[in-house]
């Protein structure tokens, strides 16, 4: 090693000889250079002479006050050679160049962890010795380190001297910061080696690669599960406490985490910070957003292992794969029947509580279900949003076109067990098997006439109240059943869809034309009990029976 000057080499080579001639007289200490006694005089004396002229801060050594003048003037004279970044101090430098080379030179003797700085090693110690020389005068609470220390007293004071110069949100601590402003800058720095993910925090990149490692380092120590996260941990032990620490503030609701208050919040402020950028949707949630992007992407990340079916979200994957299992995890405690979806439950619980809690706002009619408020409100929208590609009649509800389907495929899947009759849709068959059964197990509890099905009941119902929800839009006259709504407003239209195939007369009315093809037929299907004479239409019949009662036919 070369000198310039023959004073430096001697001060040098006491390094080797550890020769230490210079000596304080009080303390009888001995020392190896002349300025290292000076110091030392000093820091007995406390004088330090040494004066900063733009703060007046003092020091004891000129190389310290040189160091501490770099704040003002901004000068970092040494900088990394692989990343050009600047330090005010050579110590400071030598510390981020560990960073480069990964080494870590301080190596705790309990643990074998290795640290980049002796600093940071003495910090971990206290873990093992569970030192805490730090202690808070105001709360008496203890901390390891001074740094936790400085920034647990901004918590009294309510000072957070950091600041962000680009959105003015202000921190505790310069790290904090730091990382904040990876935000705007949106640099990541820290990248997976596995799968190349990058990450803004060393911490996030570290608790990141226990996915692949499947490590599982923090555990409860009653039930002795595991988990890849403290906080997970912390909050898992809130089960076994009871402890819901976390209360808000508008309806006293409480919970698990921090987080989850916070997303709370938000339906009490209607705040939904989370925008897409493809079509401006906000949400209230990051994960809302995350899935709601897959609409875009098309992206289908979850696959069910026994079909290869694909899924944007994991939950609609569990429900899935319930369809193979046969699972059904959700029993009403009411009848006992079970589901395998939560909504589908409590649906089924409306059926026992009579609950309707979704309402049309043209007419007040009240529904168990969202999906059947929204069939109900296309009665008044018009709104047929089904259409069939065969002969493009529409429909209101995708069921209707399902069975609409089945008169030109020609299927009839529902086939009665007692006389082999085939239906095209269950209703129809179920209709059906009451004929075999004799069974009517709609009742109407005015009159206690029996129907076969509810809707059949619903419109008998309307005898009794006097009901007519449908009205024509261009005479106003108002009509008890949609269907006569329908064959009313032919009239208007000049509409006569039922055409005769032997003469092509048309009608309005499906029973109009079969009256009519009796005449064609020579069918008689209506027989007087009297005189056993038949007639082709009903109301002939009637006026012919007059005859055997005496009554007067007024014309």
């Amino acid at each position: 090693m070369a000198f310039t000057q023959s004073s430096d080499l001697l001060r040098h080579q006491s390094i080797h000889t550890k020769e230490k001639p210079f000596t304080c007289e009080v303390y009888d200490k001995p020392f190896s250079g002349s300025s290292s006694l000076h110091v030392h005089q000093h820091i007995q004396t406390r004088e330090k002479p040494f004066m900063c002229e733009v703060c007046n801060k003092s020091f004891f050594e000129p190389s310290t006050l040189r160091k501490h003048q770099r704040i003002h003037t901004g000068e970092k004279p040494f900088t990394c050679e692989l990343c050009n970044k600047s330090f005010s101090q050579a110590w400071t430098l030598r510390l981020h160049q560990h960073i480069h080379t990964g080494e870590k030179p301080f190596t705790c003797e309990v643990c074998n962890k290795s640290f980049s700085q002796s600093s940071t090693l003495r910090v971990h110690q206290h873990v093992h010795t569970g030192e805490k020389p730090f202690p808070c005068r105001l709360c008496n609470k203890s901390f390891p380190s001074s740094s936790q220390f400085l920034m647990h007293q901004n918590i009294h004071t309510g000072e957070r001297p950091f600041t962000c110069d680009v959105c003015n949100k202000s921190f505790l601590n310069s790290s904090t910061l730091y990382h904040h402003q990876r935000i705007h800058t949106g640099e990541k720095p820290f990248t997976c080696e596995v799968c190349n993910k990058s990450f803004s925090k060393s911490s996030n990149l570290l608790t990141h690669q226990r996915i692949h490692t499947g490590e599982k380092p923090f555990t409860c120590e009653l039930c002795n599960t595991s988990f890849s996260h403290l906080t997970s941990l912390r909050i898992h032990q809130h089960v076994h406490t009871g402890e819901r620490p976390f209360t808000c503030d508008v309806c006293n609701k409480s919970f698990l985490n921090s987080s989850s208050l916070q997303q709370h919040q938000r339906i009490h402020t209607g705040e939904k910070p989370f925008t897409c950028e493809v079509c401006n949707k906000s949400f209230s949630r990051l994960a809302s957003l995350r899935v709601h992007q897959r609409s875009h992407t098309g992206e289908k990340p979850f696959t069910c292992d026994v079909c290869d079916k694909s899924f944007s979200q994991l939950a609609n994957l569990r429900k899935h794969q319930r369809s193979h299992t046969g699972e059904k995890p959700f029993t009403c405690e009411v009848c006992d029947k079970s589901f395998s979806q939560l909504v589908h439950l409590h649906i089924h619980q409306r059926i026992h509580t009579g609950e309707k809690p979704f309402t049309c706002k043209v007419c007040n009619k009240s529904f168990s279900q969202l999906a059947s408020l929204r069939i109900h409100q296309r009665i008044h929208t018009g709104e047929k949003p089904f259409t069939c590609k065969v002969c493009n009649k529409s429909f209101s509800q995708l069921a209707s076109l399902c069975m609409h389907q089945r008169s030109h495929t020609g299927e009839k899947p529902f086939t009665c067990e007692v006389c082999d009759k085939s239906f095209s849709n269950s209703l129809q068959f179920l209709m059906h098997q009451y004929k075999h059964t004799g069974e009517k197990p709609f009742i109407c509890e005015v009159c206690n006439k029996s129907f076969l099905n509810s809707s059949s009941l619903h419109t008998h119902q309307r005898i009794h109240t006097g009901e007519k929800p449908f009205t024509c839009k261009v005479c106003d006259k108002s009509f008890s059943q949609l269907a006569t709504l329908r064959i009313h407003q032919r009239i208007h239209t000049g509409e006569k869809p039922f055409t005769c195939k032997v003469c092509d007369k048309s009608f309005t009315q499906s029973s109009n034309l079969r009256a009519h093809q009796r005449i064609h037929t020579g069918e008689k299907p209506f027989v007087c009990k009297v005189c056993d004479k038949s007639f082709s239409q009903l109301a002939t019949l009637r006026n012919h029976q007059r005859i055997h009662t005496g009554e007067t036919i007024h014309m």
